[in-house]
């Protein structure tokens, strides 16, 4: 976003851990995390969604750390991918 008093564009984003490795607190295994991502894709709700409840509901700040694939590719290889990618079918 940028300023309004002051010609600098700003420089906020998010920023990932630098370690990728699962937290020794996380309980959860890959093979949970890819079963509830299967519940929660065979719902129909979308990749994004299915990480924001893996995040507040269960803990898992990254899927692509603790299973080695983003949501999407999972629900790719599980058939359970939608048609239209996300971002066009929200315009």
């Amino acid at each position: 976003m940028g300023r309004m008093h002051a010609p600098g564009k700003g420089i906020s984003q998010s920023a990932l851990p630098y370690r990728r490795s699962v937290p020794t607190w996380l309980k959860l295994s890959a093979e949970d995390v890819k079963e509830q991502i299967f519940k929660l894709a065979k719902k129909g709700l979308t990749p994004s969604q299915i990480g924001v409840i893996l995040r507040d509901s269960h803990g898992v700040a990254q899927v692509r750390f603790v299973t080695g694939n983003k949501i999407l590719r999972i629900m790719k290889a599980m058939g359970l991918a939608p048609d239209l990618p996300e971002d066009l079918y929200f315009l």
